[in-house]
């Protein structure tokens, strides 16, 4: 028997700017198999059929029908139905890029039926672009449109997410179970018509939901109610990051009403034997990390012998299926880091699979997505991304990693550039020192626009606590090394953590303040720590000073937890202080205010020396005589040597311009030789020339190296390139 069809879907609601990456890896995957899968986002299906003239008209006939209850907004939008039924394709399409010719007209103030969200934000600063001004103006309209739509219509519908409330803290399955024998909302019936075209297009033996996240829970329940009552022939299967994290001890026999089955961590290898199983090649008995209903028990099941496919035996992600140029790209800040989330479409890849730090106290580290740590090979992950430019023409990629490998970056860059694959790209890091400005002009040079990275507190003694292994000085120092090398820092905070006292929050802010107005980071978030079942601190709260408070285990979900914190004493009020500050400071203002004034409760003078930034950067740069076991490698182009008696003028081009020095003529002919050992370029066989080779070969004694290594010419041949790495 053949192995079934395999539909891939991912349920409202992600990003609207680009597919989550998760059907597209196992996709890839599968299709390297031999077996057809194909693969659809009803996310953004929905949003496009309701963001239509004739979705809007749905959605104005509905309003018909309680007119007389609208909200004052709600009625203001409802009397311009009109204007806004003509606006809604062209906007649409603008923001898929389709016609930039609106620019002009979309620019203009009053362009476009405005609504609250116009009052309420910001304006763009007056240099801002048309481009800029035009696409803030579309964003602003669909989002009107979205708050209209959620409430009066429906509660569940948001830009980024879908009925996310209802998959909060889920511990039993009757508040889901009650929304879905709800009769069906008009954006539900948006994303019902879509899941129908595909599985009349595709005819699926199984169809297999991926939810990353709580906002994508209700959307795959709704789906699979229906797959069940109208194709009761085809399987269901559940997965992803929600699933991984939070369905892990599932016991309610009534979620398998819905799904046949729901599979645990990485879902190759999971998925495949569900399908050997379909296909009469596997007994039940052989599923991996998989759950589903025997009678009226819900079994657990995994053949140990089955191993994990290992990184270079994935394949490539695809996106065939997954209509790029239909996807919007939205602006909703004009911090040019945060657009990276709503803006264009990124490949998406990983550098390397799990956390090779794995200690954090609050983070998952016992599950597989954390602890199982494996680099995909450097070779492989080249190939896979000269494949994805070929089949999306797209040089935009974002590693999404939990957190990169210095060394596995370097070896990715130095591959990039070798082979003269042009790309940009970003990824997820740790503020770790091994993060040079030297590998961080490399990784610039290879293409490297932004980083992400997990400050969290910024508090040396909650750092301790959190086992991080960074310190904030440290992080100051990283993240002025990438800010050298013209790379993008976005930080992760949190507040809250065991034990937080109100002063290390403002001493955390304070700190933060002084990032944002050194230029050290771009943007950051806050979110308030929440201890979850499977991390050190939820599998033993006692120890780090918790109580947890609930919610009790009922068959469900169990991730998220209630718990009193017996040492710490952040109120839950200061959270809108903290958010209010980065709401503020990612757009440039309020940097010199005191922080004190972000917040509506007293709250106690920083503690940290304004000065603090300026004196942990004076470490910045380390000594090159340290750092005997680095390789030289050069990102300029070929020198050129010219002599002139005992001296010779080297040329160098390098970066926008060309820098030259005079030398004694063995010097001149020995940097040359050097730069010339140390290009980048695919031919090369063998590694780089080290420290030591280079110290060894000087035409001179160790003291005449040591001297002219701290001499202006060597500094200028560094500053054009010439990286230890």
């Amino acid at each position: 028997m053949g192995l079934p069809t395999v539909l891939l879907l991912i349920p409202p609601l992600t990003q609207l700017n680009t597919p989550y990456p998760s059907t597209a890896y196992l996709t890839g995957f599968l299709r390297s198999k031999g077996i057809r899968c194909e693969q659809a986002d009803l996310g953004i299906e929905m949003v496009l059929g309701l963001f239509s003239r004739e979705g809007l008209n749905q959605v104005f006939d509905e309003l018909q029908l309680r007119k007389s209850l609208l909200p004052p907004e709600a009625h203001r939008m409802f009397v311009n139905r009109a204007a806004i039924l003509d606006h809604i394709d062209p906007i649409v399409a603008y923001l898929q890029g389709k016609v930039p010719s609106l620019t002009g007209s979309l620019a203009r103030r009053g362009s476009v039926p405005q609504g609250p969200r116009f009052r309420a934000r910001q304006p763009l600063p007056r240099n801002a672009s048309a481009e800029d001004k035009a696409k803030q103006t579309a964003t602003l309209f669909l989002e009107d449109l979205a708050d209209l739509v959620q409430a009066t219509i429906t509660p569940h519908f948001a830009l980024s997410r879908y009925a996310e409330h209802i998959a909060r803290s889920t511990s039993s399955f009757d508040g889901l179970l009650a929304a879905l024998e709800e009769t069906s909302s008009l954006t539900d019936r948006f994303m019902l018509d879509a899941l129908g075209r595909h599985i009349e297009r595709v005819k699926p033996g199984l169809i297999g939901l991926s939810v990353p996240f709580p906002g994508n829970v209700y959307g795959a329940f709704r789906i699979a109610k229906l797959i069940k009552e109208r194709h009761p022939g085809i399987v269901v299967a559940l997965g992803g990051g929600y699933v991984n994290t939070e369905l892990r001890r599932v016991s309610d026999r009534r979620v398998f009403d819905y799904v046949d089955f729901i599979t645990l961590d990485d879902g190759e290898r999971p998925l495949l034997s569900i399908l050997e199983y379909l296909g009469g090649r596997r007994p039940l008995s052989g599923l991996c990390r998989t759950y589903y209903r025997d009678h009226d028990r819900v079994r657990f099941v995994t053949d140990p012998s089955l191993r994990n496919f290992s990184m270079s035996e994935l394949g490539c992600p695809t996106y065939q299926g997954l209509a790029l140029d239909r996807y919007l790209s939205i602006l909703d800040s004009a911090n040019p880091m945060h657009r990276l989330w709503s803006e264009g479409h990124w490949n998406k890849l990983t550098v390397a699979h799990g956390c090779y730090w794995k200690q954090c106290t609050f983070c998952d580290v016992g599950l597989d997505y954390i602890s199982r740590y494996e680099i995909t090979p450097t070779k492989h992950l080249i190939g896979q991304i000269e494949r994805l430019i070929d089949e999306t023409g797209r040089r935009t990629f974002h590693f999404v990693d939990e957190a990169a490998p210095p060394a596995a970056l370097k070896a990715l860059a130095i591959a990039l550039l070798e082979r003269e694959v042009r790309i940009s790209w970003w990824g997820n890091i740790r503020f770790e020192k091994a993060f040079t400005p030297d590998l961080c002009r490399l990784l610039a040079a290879s293409g490297c626009i932004a980083v992400t990275a997990g400050l969290e507190a910024a508090s040396d003694r909650l750092l301790v606590k959190m086992k991080k292994g960074i310190t904030v000085d440290q992080t100051a120092r990283v993240a002025a090394a990438l800010r050298e090398a013209g790379i993008l820092v976005h930080a992760y905070l949190m507040y809250g953590f065991p034990s937080e006292t109100v002063q290390e929050t403002i001493d955390s802010l304070e700190r933060v303040r002084q990032l944002f107005s050194a230029d050290l980071v771009q943007s950051a978030f806050w979110h308030r720590f929440t201890a979850t079942a499977h991390s050190p601190i939820g599998l033993d709260p006692q120890a780090n000073g918790l109580r947890i408070l609930g919610p009790d285990f009922q068959g469900f979900a169990e991730n998220d937890l209630s718990h009193l914190d017996r040492k710490g004493q952040t109120p839950e009020g200061i959270g809108e202080g903290l958010r209010r500050s980065m709401l503020n400071f990612i757009e440039g203002r309020g940097l010199s205010m005191d922080v004190r004034a972000w917040f509506d409760i007293n709250t106690p003078r920083p503690r940290v020396s304004s000065t603090w930034t300026n004196r942990a950067l004076q470490e910045c740069r380390s000594d090159d005589a340290a750092v005997a076991d680095r390789h030289c490698i050069w990102i300029g182009g070929p020198p050129v040597v010219q002599t002139r008696g005992k001296r010779a003028r080297l040329y160098v081009p390098g970066g926008t311009k060309e820098t030259a020095v005079t030398l004694p003529v063995p010097q001149a002919m020995w940097l040359s030789d050097l730069l010339q050992e140390g290009r980048l370029r695919s031919e090369r066989e063998g590694t780089y020339p080290s420290w030591r080779e280079v110290r060894r070969a000087f035409p001179g004694s160790t003291a005449e190296f040591t001297s002219f290594v701290k001499q202006p010419s060597w500094e200028r041949i560094r500053a054009a390139g010439l990286l230890l790495v």
